[in-house]
């Protein structure tokens, strides 16, 4: 009996958008679904203690080289996104390796990770020949308005569904990892290193998996964020903000808890929302302010996340 409100309530969001047909609200939904997988994906391994600050380079990767296959070669994003994400996980080898290989941990891995964001947001900026630099960039449009090969629709339906089925999927890849080995060697390792080691596990190679499945679904969010709005830039899809934005989000919503990050992308996109509605352009940058603020806040009094705290108290 437990299952039949998660398929009633999985009915009824598939149902939404035929029920409901604003276009506004559903342009909100979905971007609260991709932000929300995003933020799944950095939580599949922060919340092993592998605390990564760059996370914003591999949803930047992800959305450029999905639009400049695009652009310049003529690639459908069918395959210009798998490229995208082999892009997006030998990046986070690239990095991770050396880190997880030379036992780089804690605040000296956020650090390295820190300045993979920021390498990754200048290189964007600097190849402004080919990415647009910070003027962002637009995938060409297909002839004849919406079409499937070119991942392109002018409906808003289409994308709500592909974004739920992919926010969905990024739901049962937590899943798996929270009920494989991987789990508890991962556990382990947050724990102390070198008893892990002890008793058979492999180090380097367990966190080099999450990392890199947390890399790849990442680079895949930024590729659907690319072809659902059709215009990036490295402020948007890069850098240490939203690097950031993805921390407060799984901190606010609840790092372990799987419905933690949709409820932190609840929250980031709608006060995002707000705040450019009530204040516009007279204060730009005001939400990234309010995210560091709340996110003190949520560390001091709040540690387990709003979704957290509330099963906490259920438990009780």
């Amino acid at each position: 009996m437990s299952r039949w409100p998660r398929w009633i309530a999985g009915a009824a969001l598939v149902a939404l958008p035929f029920v409901y047909h604003a276009p506004y609200p559903l342009h909100i939904a979905i971007l609260i679904l991709i932000w929300s997988f995003a933020y799944t994906s950095w939580s599949a391994m922060g919340r092993f203690g592998l605390t990564s600050l760059g996370h914003g380079g591999f949803m930047g990767t992800g959305a450029y080289v999905t639009a400049l296959l695009w652009n310049r070669g003529g690639v459908s994003p069918w395959l210009g996104i798998p490229v995208a994400l082999l892009a997006g996980a030998l990046l986070a080898v690239l990095v991770a390796y050396p880190c997880f290989r030379y036992r780089i941990t804690g605040h000296y891995f956020a650090l390295v990770t820190l300045a993979l964001g920021g390498i990754v947001l200048q290189v964007i900026t600097a190849t402004r020949d080919y990415t647009g630099g910070s003027l962002g960039y637009t995938p060409e449009r297909y002839q004849g308005g919406s079409s499937l090969y070119a991942l392109q629709f002018s409906g808003k339906t289409t994308w709500y569904l592909i974004a739920l089925a992919v926010w969905a999927a990024g739901l049962y890849v937590w899943y798996r990892v929270d009920g494989s080995m991987l789990r508890y060697a991962l556990e382990a390792i947050s724990e102390d290193e070198d008893a892990a080691a002890a008793t058979g596990v492999h180090v380097t190679a367990e966190k080099l998996k999450i990392t890199v499945v947390s890399a790849a679904m990442t680079a895949l969010a930024g590729a659907l964020y690319c072809q659902y709005q059709m215009f990036i830039s490295p402020d948007t899809v890069s850098g240490i903000s939203v690097s950031l934005q993805m921390v407060f989000a799984a901190v606010v919503g609840g790092l372990y808890v799987a419905l933690g990050p949709t409820v932190g992308a609840v929250i980031t996109i709608l006060m995002a929302e707000v705040l450019r509605i009530s204040v516009g352009t007279r204060a730009v940058g005001w939400d990234n302010l309010v995210y560091g603020a709340l996110l003190v806040v949520f560390i001091v009094f709040l540690p387990k996340g709003i979704l957290g705290t509330v099963l906490a108290h259920r438990q009780r």
